[in-house]
């Protein structure tokens, strides 16, 4: 995993890359958001998808929201980078549009956009 802290606006936002998956459940998505918090002091973090279990894009398994729900109650406002084009889910699109709507979770298509959306 490699995270940078890109500061914009005079906000800080921590980017996460990595090639293995980090976020495999809510425990997972606990212990990254620690570990983010304490290495860059960071409550704005943007993630590639490729570091996230696939069964969250998923919907009807409720991973998306019980990792979420982590998110929320420590306060960090969270991105999801990558393309996103090759899930074809009705209600997972509903999601991806309300959720870019919202203040707290964004699906963006790179890096660049997302750091915009968090520290924007």
């Amino acid at each position: 995993m490699k995270a940078e802290v890109i500061r914009k606006n005079n906000v800080e936002a921590a980017v996460v890359a990595s090639d293995e998956v980090l976020i495999t459940d809510a425990q997972s998505a606990l212990d990254l958001i620690m570990t983010i918090k304490y290495e860059t002091g960071c409550t704005n973090i943007a993630m590639n998808k490729e570091a996230i279990v696939e069964d969250f894009f998923i919907l009807s398994t409720c991973l998306a929201g019980e990792i979420l729900q982590k998110f929320v109650n420590y306060g960090v406002r969270f991105a999801i980078y990558g393309d996103f084009s090759k899930y074809t889910s009705k209600p997972l699109k509903d999601f991806i549009y309300e959720s870019n709507k919202g203040r707290d979770l964004y699906f963006q298509p790179d890096a660049s956009l997302a750091v915009d959306k968090l520290c924007g």
